[in-house]
């Protein structure tokens, strides 16, 4: 896999939890510097882990799933991409009732939010693709997005989050499609 793969996958994965920094920033929530890092910090550390965990998962059954795994690659951008892009239209200007930049509502929105990096961390590992970078990526990634989206939401308001989730779930099933289409007519 490419860098520039890798680093759009990073982009698509941290839309998720910048949207939530977004809402949050707009519904008068992440003030003050503690916030912005709390919020950052777990996020990325989240969006890091997970496609670690789901890469480790992933090996065990490579073996199994070798002949389709440009298929299960593609499914899984798709799932998750398609997910996104009904949650921001589904989500459009809603305000978050709870600080997310605190305790357990904070650990929850990072387990939701990097999911997603589960599934493509199981992806990458039937693409055989090392985890540590394009890991450390996605995590970096996430956490620069979401210091970002927060300054933004605090300007622009809460209708620009959803629409953030929109466009990283169209990013990630084109990769599917681009790791798709040249499996099926054999120039992979």
């Amino acid at each position: 896999m490419h860098l520039f793969d890798i680093f759009v996958i990073s982009i698509g994965l941290a839309m998720d939890a910048s949207a939530v920094s977004m809402a949050a920033a707009a519904c008068g929530y992440a003030q003050g510097p503690r916030a912005v890092f709390r919020l950052a910090f777990h996020f990325g550390l989240f969006q890091f882990m997970m496609p670690v965990v789901g890469w480790f998962l992933g090996t065990v059954f490579v073996s199994y799933v070798r002949a389709v795994d440009h298929w299960i690659a593609f499914g899984l951008l798709v799932f998750v991409g398609g997910r996104m892009v009904w949650e921001g239209f589904s989500h459009a200007e809603e305000c978050l009732h709870r600080d997310p930049s605190k305790g357990f509502t904070m650990v929850m929105l990072s387990v939701a939010t990097s999911i997603d990096a589960l599934a493509i961390g199981l992806g990458l590992a039937v693409m055989d693709v090392n985890i540590w970078y394009p890991s450390a990526l996605i995590g970096i990634i996430t956490c620069a997005m979401s210091v970002a989206a927060i300054y933004i939401g605090k300007r622009l308001g809460a209708a620009l989050g959803s629409r953030m989730e929109i466009v990283g779930g169209i990013i990630l099933i084109a990769l599917g499609l681009k790791i798709l289409i040249p499996a099926l007519f054999g120039a992979a």
